[in-house]
């Protein structure tokens, strides 16, 4: 299948510093089975995507899933090799990465009632222009980046291990995808469609003063999320669980009194809407900007390196023009970014500002003019931020969030200070510094999403050898596909379930409703810093929390080598408890198997044969873990047809009223026999 000269590499792969395929070797790389494939795992993985960014505010990494549906399909054509099967993963992850950045932050646009729906080409040509600059933003660091013996890229190592078991025809990680998948799709549709299980359970008692209680979350897909991030972000969300409904919703229900509503449930809800999601707000505004100040000095490092890299190369002072180095020429990749940014002043001044707002011509230019440059020079800075952080912690774990609140927080302050010196009222100054800063902030996030994950797709790149010009283009075109399927999607989604709190019908069930935590936090802040009516005395409360978990964290991480990540905290007190829980679960669930293999292997540790088999279970568990977060997210997209067509999250329903509490017992049965089976399946003996 390969020659000899890449075979003779296959020992250094992922491990060594030399790639798979070695430089002087040329084979297929963009071809049409790959382009087809690569379209089809596009649209697949970010409709799952998609649907997982908005129920809960996170995405997994859709790369490994890619790799091993592509290396099982691509392994019925005699002379597919590794660089295609790395072409694919490449497409698709873009594909989720877009994904992500536009779902996290454009339904904050629907949430401000700025936008009653989803434009179709407004969308489209958000998500290329976002999804562009990310692109073309992460090329002139990929050489300093990757060239940096300090970060390990943990995510491209593990997807470069996948790719070489593409060249030994192995069939068990593609068994693996699928039998998660079915399952999670199965659980899915009886949860959320048939009704017959559900996704969320509470428990709460109301005293004369106050309520107390809890609730779970028992969707297959978060449980999933949760074993694949693991027990630190697991035991962060729930010291933020602790703090937010445990204790807050106790504490501030005696301190602001009972809410006006029928049941302690509702009562619950009601709190943490009104106060404890704010808290959230001020540990995650901290977090992020504390994340800013810890990598200032190695972000400044990697431009410095960057940009030395690239007039290197410019006057041809290249130490060499091997084809594992060569990338899109560095005068086009600058020319583009230029270029972009004139489609992106427009899309401010004539979709993202609304035309019936009066402002006088001139100002709405150099507002959008402003928010342009703000695109082109915190996009760029929050980008190197973001590729760093992938390459030193893996994409999966960047705080993509942390990030999008700070940039977005400058943003505010400084438009802030401008209307300062205007005579608008606050109305105005809200609507205007509110949707332009979103605005702003959509290109962003997208350019931001794709650089997370481009940085590690470049790396897999330099692992299995190749071409990195080849892997740029096939960024481009994922974005470029992408683009184009992310709004019916979104569109979609929002008919059948509504959006963070906004409903295109009345009488929608809001249990049903997408959270869409990331957007709500943007609208919130955006908001909230131009009408001066934050919960500033609960942002202090998160800010003072955030500060006492950095100073445990950095105490951890010094002491004990473990982590408390404070925005994993923020986001346990901001979640509502249905999200939250069950990452929880199954970060704990992720620790029992670990603990399990270290029990099964103590007496054999250190010997490579045996570290070997314990990476094959991990493997097992991870692949496992993507196919329930794939099947049960792309279920939700499904199930969004028939719900948008008889307009009712209803349409499926088999349950009647009367037995919803014996559904609740059934599902907290489903979910244990659930977690049994990830259990043995990833301890199974080969």
């Amino acid at each position: 299948m390969m020659s000899d000269n890449i075979n003779a590499n296959k020992t250094n792969g992922a491990d060594g510093d030399q790639p798979i395929v070695p430089a002087n070797v040329s084979l297929p790389e963009i071809t049409f089975r790959v382009i087809v494939l690569g379209v089809i795992l596009t649209v697949v993985l970010a409709a799952a995507n998609a649907f997982l960014g908005l129920k809960v505010g996170v995405t997994v990494s859709a790369s490994i899933p890619a790799a091993v549906i592509s290396m099982g399909i691509l392994r019925f054509f005699r002379n597919s090799n590794i660089l295609e099967n790395n072409m694919v993963q490449i497409m698709a992850s873009v594909g989720e990465a877009l994904t992500a950045g536009i779902a996290f932050i454009l339904p904050a646009l629907i949430i401000l009632h700025v936008w009653d729906r989803f434009n179709y080409w407004q969308t489209v040509i958000t998500s290329l222009l976002g999804g562009g600059l990310g692109v073309l933003f992460t090329i002139p660091l990929r050489r300093a980046l990757l060239q940096d013996k300090t970060l390990r890229y943990p995510e491209a190592v593990a997807i470069g291990n996948v790719l070489k078991a593409s060249t030994k025809r192995e069939e068990g990680d593609l068994h693996q995808l699928v039998s998660g998948g079915l399952i999670g799709g199965v659980i899915a549709l009886f949860q959320s469609g048939f009704q017959i299980l559900t996704d969320t359970f509470s428990y709460w008692v109301r005293s004369s003063t106050t309520i107390y209680g809890f609730g779970l979350g028992l969707s297959p897909a978060l449980i999933a999320a949760g074993y694949i991030v693991g027990i630190n972000v697991a035991l962060s969300l729930l010291v933020g669980i602790f703090i937010g409904w445990l204790a807050g919703v106790p504490v501030l229900s005696w301190v602001f009194g009972l809410p006006d509503v029928e049941t302690a449930n509702q009562m619950a809800v009601v709190i943490w809407r009104a106060h404890i999601r704010y808290i959230g707000v001020g540990t995650m505004l901290i977090g992020g900007l504390w994340t800013l100040c810890t990598l200032f000095k190695p972000v400044i490092n990697s431009m410095v390196m960057s940009f030395t890299a690239v007039k290197q190369i410019r006057l041809g002072q290249a130490a060499n023009n091997l084809r594992t180095e060569r990338d899109i020429p560095i005068h086009y990749v600058f020319i583009s970014a230029l270029l972009l940014l004139i489609p992106i002043f427009f899309l401010i001044a004539n979709s993202v500002i609304p035309a019936e707002m009066n402002i006088a011509p001139g100002l709405r230019y150099f507002l959008s003019g402003f928010g342009t440059l703000y695109i082109l020079i915190g996009g760029f800075a929050f980008c190197s931020i973001m590729a760093y952080f992938a390459g030193l912690i893996g994409s999966t774990n960047s705080p993509v969030s942390g990030l999008l609140v700070s940039a977005l927080l400058i943003i505010c302050l400084i438009f802030m200070a401008f209307f300062s010196l205007t005579d608008w009222d606050n109305q105005t100054k809200e609507m205007i510094g509110s949707v332009i800063a979103i605005g702003s902030m959509v290109v962003i996030g997208a350019a931001l999403s794709i650089s997370n994950d481009t940085m590690q797709d470049l790396k897999v790149g330099q692992i299995v050898g190749s071409t990195p010009w080849k892997q740029q283009v096939m960024l481009i075109f994922g974005v470029v596909v992408s683009s184009f399927v992310i709004p019916p999607i979104l569109q979609l989604l929002y008919n059948a379930y509504g959006i963070g709190g906004v409903f295109p019908r009345p009488d929608m069930n809001p249990a049903q409703m997408l959270a869409a935590p990331q957007a709500g936090l943007m609208a919130t802040v955006a908001k909230g810093v131009f009408s001066h009516q934050l919960e500033w005395n609960m942002i202090g409360v998160g800010a003072l929390i955030a500060v006492i978990c950095i100073v445990i964290d950095e105490f951890l991480k010094k002491q004990y080598g473990t982590r408390l990540p404070v925005l994993a905290v923020g986001l346990g007190i901001y979640l509502p408890l249905d999200s939250s829980v069950p990452c929880v679960i199954g970060g704990v669930l992720s620790y029992i198997v670990q603990y399990r293999l270290d029990r099964m292997y103590s007496y054999h540790r250190g010997k490579p044969e045996i570290e070997a088999k314990m990476n094959a279970h991990r493997h097992r568990g991870l692949l496992l873990s993507c196919g329930i977060v794939a099947g049960a997210s792309l279920m939700g997209v499904l199930l969004a047809i028939p719900f948008a067509i008889k307009q009712s999250s209803d349409a499926l329903r088999l349950m009647p009223d009367e037995y919803m509490s014996f559904a609740g017992v059934l599902s907290i049965v489903v979910t244990f026999i659930l977690c049994a089976w990830i259990y043995r399946v990833v301890l199974k003996e080969d």
